[in-house]
């Protein structure tokens, strides 16, 4: 090979033939190391890793950010835009790495697993320098394919002391706890659950394992017609909680909504239904929505400063990327809201009935 020709490849820098060729693979091995992670065996993947990081080789785009050290784009993926509680830190998160002068690219999953791992490929794509995401329960394989990539993430809206991930977020299971105990304190034995559907949501499931962890320590279990599990909606919250109050046998004294809206819609069917709050029927909600201060009776509901997880979750990935070394933020404290909605049970709570 002439000296031009040399010149020219050194020009182009490191190749994934190259580091094929250095691991004994193909380069269909190396891209999927890179992109599919879990198709690739765990050793094999490791020394890929390795023989590029050592070629300082990074896949298209990603390799031309590190060539031009910043592409100034951090990816946000959440599960809905219908939610005031994941605004609240993507706006948070977004003023702070603006005063960076980051850009953020927002990705929304819909709650589905295969839309979340296609956003994710499709900011790694973009040349995102870091990712903050919502909630742990991902896909397998994705957070290998963002950590072989070399790019930092955070979970947000989620939190786990044993687990390895860093989290701006908050306990989700003691949060539900708080929220079990405080009704088990004013007396309530017989419990309602309506909540959000819990496959592939690891919020939800942390708090339903909160919430029948404390039922139980208490000699207590949720009966199986008076849980109802589904979309987030008033509508939902209503239809219910007309279901619960209508089912045979004993009827419950306390309803827990895994979030404000369904709590809404609860408190609305209840009024319909004749049954009055507090005094027959307790419902508690979750998120401290505007709405559930200014309803009648005021919502009993926990309140997370999610402005203050999207914060924390922009200061860990700015450390990431300017010192390479931060410290995991600690967990965001929840708060219960303790307000008119919530009373002790009444003393025959099988005699209230339904007008109408």
């Amino acid at each position: 090979m002439g000296r031009g020709a040399k010149e020219r490849g050194k020009a182009t820098g490191p190749r994934a033939l190259d580091v094929a060729a250095a691991a004994g693979v193909s380069t269909a091995t190396v891209s999927r190391a890179f992109n599919a992670p879990e198709k690739v065996a765990p050793e094999i993947r490791e020394k890929i890793l390795k023989i590029a990081a050592d070629l300082g080789w990074m896949p298209h785009p990603a390799g031309a950010a590190l060539a031009s050290r910043r592409t100034w784009l951090v990816g946000v993926l959440i599960p809905t835009l219908d939610n005031d509680v994941f605004a609240s830190q993507v706006g948070a998160l977004q003023t702070r790495l603006a005063e960076a002068g980051i850009t953020v690219l927002i990705g929304c999953s819909n709650y589905d697993g295969r839309q979340a791992e296609a956003q994710v490929r499709a900011m790694l794509a973009r040349g995102v320098e870091a990712l903050a995401i919502v909630g742990e329960s991902q896909r397998d394989g994705v957070f290998d394919m963002i950590r072989a990539r070399g790019v930092p993430y955070i979970v947000m809206y989620s939190y786990r002391a044993e687990a390895t991930h860093p989290f701006a977020g908050f306990d989700n299971r003691a949060a539900f706890r708080r929220v079990a105990r405080h009704l088990l304190d004013l007396g309530h034995r017989d419990f309602g659950l309506i909540h959000q559907p819990a496959f592939d949501n690891d919020r939800v499931l942390a708090r339903l394992e909160g919430l029948r962890g404390t039922l139980a320590e208490e000699g207590i279990a949720l009966r199986p017609h008076h849980v109802h599990e589904g979309p987030p909606t008033i509508v939902f919250g209503r239809q219910s909680l007309k279901a619960i109050m209508e089912a045979p046998g004993p009827r419950p004294t306390a309803i827990v909504c895994g979030n404000d809206t369904l709590a809404i819609g609860a408190l609305i069917e209840a009024r319909a239904l004749g049954i009055k709050v507090p005094d027959e029927l307790s419902i508690t909600g979750f998120d401290d929505v505007a709405m559930a201060e200014q309803i009648d009776p005021p919502l009993t509901t926990m309140r997370v400063e999610n402005a203050e997880i999207g914060r924390r979750a922009a200061d860990y990935l700015l450390a990431c990327l300017e010192q390479g070394h931060p410290i995991d933020p600690p967990p965001v404290e929840s708060q219960l809201m303790i307000r008119g909605s919530t009373a002790k049970p009444p003393s025959r709570p099988d005699q209230h009935s339904i007008s109408g």
